[in-house]
C-alpha cells in the first residue's frame, strides 16, 4: 500500500501538540493503542506498526498498513509543603506552606505509523509520535526568604512556588522514526535498525530567585543578572539517535525480544543556558527493553517485558540538586563555578535509572474481537532527597494497570480503545533550601488511548 499524504496534517498535530506524559518519570508506558492495553508490554508479541517505537525488529511480524491514534492523557499532579521553623530566615528558603494542584490536565498526543513489505525477507516502517515530557503550571503559594541574601533586612513573602509568580515547565517531545527489518531463519529471527529524528519544545517560569545561584551571576562577581534562566517562551530543540532490536521465534509457543534505543543527542536550550547544567544541554536518556511471549493455544498469549530508563545519563536530569552547594554564591563555601546552576556540573533534577517490569495479556475472543489487560511497575526515579525542585516535574507514577480491546472488521481494518490508570503516588522529603520543612509530591492519572489501522 502506498503512504497517504492526505493524514500529514496529523503529523503537524503531533509536532505541534503539548505532551505532558509523566508516567515511568517522563517516558510513556506505550506507545500505540494495542500496547496501551497491554501496558506497555508485549515487544516480543507485536500486533501493530507502532511496535517500532520499543523494538524495530517486531515490524516483521504485523501486517502492511496504516495506522493512526490519539492518546488522551490526564495526569493530576499536587504539592504541599509544612510548616517551617525557619521562615525564611537564616538564608533560609521556605515554600508556604502551600497546597497547591497543577492547572493543566488535559492533553492530547496523536500519532501515525506505516508500514510497507519490500520483499520476502525485508520491511519498511516509518512513525511519527510523542514519547515523553512533562508540564506542570502552579498558580498561587507563596516563599519567603530574603531576596537580597543574609544581612539585616527582613525577609520577605512573595507570590508563587518560588516566589516570583506562577512557576512550572511545559517539554514537548516529538519523534520520526524510519525503520528496516531484515528476516532469517525462514522468519524466526529478525534484526531491526532505527534511525530516529527527534525534536523539543521547552519553557519555563517562575524560576527567577534563583538567579543569584547561576555561573553566570557567580562568575561576574554578582554583577550581571542571568537572562537565560526562566520566563523566555518555548525554545526549540532538534537532535536524533538510533535504535536496534531483534526478535526470535524459535518454537511456535515462544518468542524474545530485545531493543536499545541510544541517547538522543540534542541541541542546547539556549534560553534556558543558565538553568540546564552544561549551558542549556538537555539530551533524551537511553533505554532498553527486554521480552519474552508464551503462547499455550493459539488464542492466548502471556508476555513479560522489562525497561530501563538510564536518566542519569543526562546530567540536567540525574545531577542533584546538592551540586548548588558548591557554587561560590550559595553561601556553604563553595568555590566550584562549575557547579552553578548552567555550569558543566551544575545541579538538575536528581533522578535516578529506572527499571520497569510489565505484564500483559492478550486473548483473541473470536474472529471479530481481541482483548488486552497489563500491568506495570516501576522503581521510583525521585528519591525524597530531590523533591525541591521536582515540584516541577513531580514524575512519582511507578504503577499502572490498563485495558483494551480491538475489534477487527470485515474489510480487515481494527479499532482500538485502551484504558490505562496510574494510581496514586507520593513522595514525601526535605525542603533542600530549608531542612525544616517537608515536600509531599502527589500524581495520579487517567489515559485513553484509541487508533484504527488500515489494512
Amino acid at each position: 500500500m502506498k503512504l497517504d499524504f492526505r493524514l500529514t496534517g496529523l503529523v503537524g498535530s503531533l509536532l505541534l501538540a503539548a505532551t505532558a506524559q509523566a508516567t515511568n518519570g517522563y517516558f510513556t508506558d506505550a506507545v500505540g493503542a494495542k500496547s496501551a492495553g497491554m501496558a506497555g508490554a508485549g515487544s516480543a508479541d507485536p500486533a501493530e506498526v507502532m511496535i517500532i517505537a520499543t523494538n524495530p525488529a517486531g515490524l516483521a511480524f504485523v501486517h502492511d498498513s496504516l495506522e493512526v491514534g490519539l492518546e488522551v492523557f490526564s495526569p493530576d499532579r499536587s504539592y504541599t509543603t509544612s510548616a517551617s521553623l525557619a521562615n525564611g530566615n537564616g538564608g533560609a528558603f521556605t515554600i508556604g506552606p502551600n497546597a497547591l494542584s497543577s492547572a493543566n490536565k488535559f492533553f492530547p498526543i496523536p500519532y501515525i505509523a506505516w508500514r510497507h513489505q519490500l520483499d520476502a525477507q525485508d520491511q519498511l516502517g516509518i512513525a511519527f509520535y510523542g514519547r515523553g515530557g512533562m508540564n506542570t503550571k502552579w498558580v498561587g503559594g507563596t516563599a519567603t526568604f530574603d531576596p537580597d541574601g543574609p544581612g539585616p533586612a527582613p525577609v520577605s513573602r512573595l507570590p508563587g512556588t518560588y516566589g516570583t509568580g506562577i512557576a512550572g515547565v511545559d517539554l514537548m517531545q516529538g519523534f520520526l522514526n524510519a525503520s528496516y527489518v531484515h528476516t532469517f531463519d525462514e522468519r524466526h529471527l529478525a534484526l531491526g535498525v532505527s534511525l530516529i529524528g527527534a525534536m523539543q519544545r521547552f519553557e519555563a517560569r517562575g524560576l527567577g530567585a534563583f538567579a543569584g545561584y547561576t555561573e553566570t551571576f557567580a562568575a561576574s562577581g554578582g554583577n550581571v543578572i542571568p537572562t537565560a534562566l526562566t520566563n523566555n517562551g518555548h525554545e526549540m530543540s532538534y537532535g536524533g539517535g538510533v535504535a536496534v532490536g531483534l526478535e526470535w521465534r524459535p518454537v511456535q509457543q515462544w518468542a524474545f525480544a530485545a531493543a536499545y534505543t541510544s541517547k538522543m543527542y540534542m541541541s542546547k536550550l539556549t534560553r534556558y543556558a543558565d538553568l540546564f547544567a552544561g549551558g542549556g544541554s538537555f539530551d533524551i536518556p537511553a533505554s532498553a527493553t527486554l521480552g519474552v511471549t508464551y503462547k499455550p493455544s493459539a488464542p492466548l498469549a502471556v508476555s513479560f517485558d522489562t525497561q530501563r530508563i538510564w536518566y542519569s545519563g543526562v546530567s540536567s536530569v540525574g545531577n542533584p540538586v546538592a551540586n548548588l552547594f558548591a557554587c561560590p554564591t550559595a553561601g556553604a563555601g563553595g568555590t566550584s563555578l562549575s557547579s552553578c546552576l548552567g555550569g558543566p556540573n551544575g545541579p538538575g533534577f536528581g533522578w535516578r535509572d529506572m527499571t520497569v517490569f510489565k505484564l500483559g495479556m492478550r486473548w483473541r475472543i473470536d474472529p471479530a474481537w481481541t482483548a488486552r489487560f497489563g500491568v506495570s511497575h516501576g522503581t521510583q526515579p525521585i528519591p525524597s532527597s530531590q523533591v525541591t525542585l521536582n515540584i516541577l516535574a513531580p514524575g512519582v507514577i511507578q504503577d499502572h494497570i490498563a485495558v483494551g480491546l480491538t475489534h477487527h472488521d470485515s474489510g480487515g481494518g481494527q479499532f482500538t480503545a485502551a484504558f490505562t490508570y496510574a494510581p496514586n503516588h507520593t513522595v514525601v522529603g526535605p525542603n533542600t533550601f530549608d531542612p525544616t520543612q517537608t515536600i509531599t509530591l502527589r500524581m495520579h492519572q487517567y489515559i485513553l488511548d484509541v487508533g484504527y489501522a488500515w489494512p
